[in-house]
């Protein structure tokens, strides 16, 4: 394996806690419209793209006549009035960021819309840090398809054998690792990854305070 040349975030639940706003606004969407929330639903859906879960939403827990797009956009329209209020940031999320870009050229794989990806690294004044972001709207297949990570390191311009993702969820330990990264696993306390997700990574740690010129000299000393 070649040095880490890059390194790859991932978005939701390593550098903002949304996944407790995920769930709490998708939970709500579905009860409004009459559906089912099912007691694995929250799993499944984190790593899906927008039509994967919009369509999941629409056919599986909602039915009726309500269509994909509207479901996408209407639960899109509610996580951005909801940061509007509040963008809850992942402890570190920012020094994490910038301690990186002094060492490596960054990407971002996401889940997430564009519209929430461009508000979030707005507030949180990272932006012009990153040389290329994804989201895999934009891609064939979301998490835990290799797609998005592929594509980053693809506009970073780096074989994807030589970038490091930084993942918290099951499916996006399973995404990064099918794209041939190594993975710094930063688990989510409320959603850990599964035992099979979390043995993917190169390296695990706690928090982002962890993640120091240090974590990529050890990846390197690995190479």
């Amino acid at each position: 394996m070649t040095p880490p040349l890059a390194v790859v975030f991932d978005l939701d639940g390593v550098l903002v806690d949304s996944e407790p706003v995920w769930e709490e606004v998708r939970r709500g969407y579905v009860a409004d419209k009459g559906g089912v929330w099912r007691p694995d639903t929250q799993n499944r859906l984190m790593g899906m793209s927008t039509d994967e879960w919009a369509a999941y939403l629409a056919d599986d827990l909602i039915g009726g006549d309500v269509t994909t797009d509207q479901v996408a956009y209407e639960v899109v329209d509610r996580m951005s009035r909801r940061y509007e209020e509040e963008i809850p940031l992942m402890p570190g999320a920012v020094e994490a960021v910038r301690r990186m870009a002094d060492l490596r050229p960054l990407g971002l794989a996401s889940s997430s819309p564009r519209a929430l990806i461009d508000i979030v690294l707005a507030h949180l004044g990272v932006a012009g840090l990153f040389r290329a972001t994804v989201s895999t709207e934009e891609v064939d297949l979301g998490k835990p398809a290799p797609d998005g990570y592929l594509a980053a390191a693809a506009r970073l311009e780096v074989p994807a054998g030589a970038c490091v993702a930084v993942e918290d969820s099951s499916n996006g330990l399973r995404s990064a690792h099918a794209a041939g990264m190594r993975v710094v696993a930063v688990p989510h306390p409320r959603y850990p990854p599964a035992p099979d997700a979390a043995a993917l990574a190169s390296l695990t740690i706690k928090t982002l305070d962890e993640l120091t010129p240090d974590v990529l000299a050890r990846l390197e000393d690995s190479a």
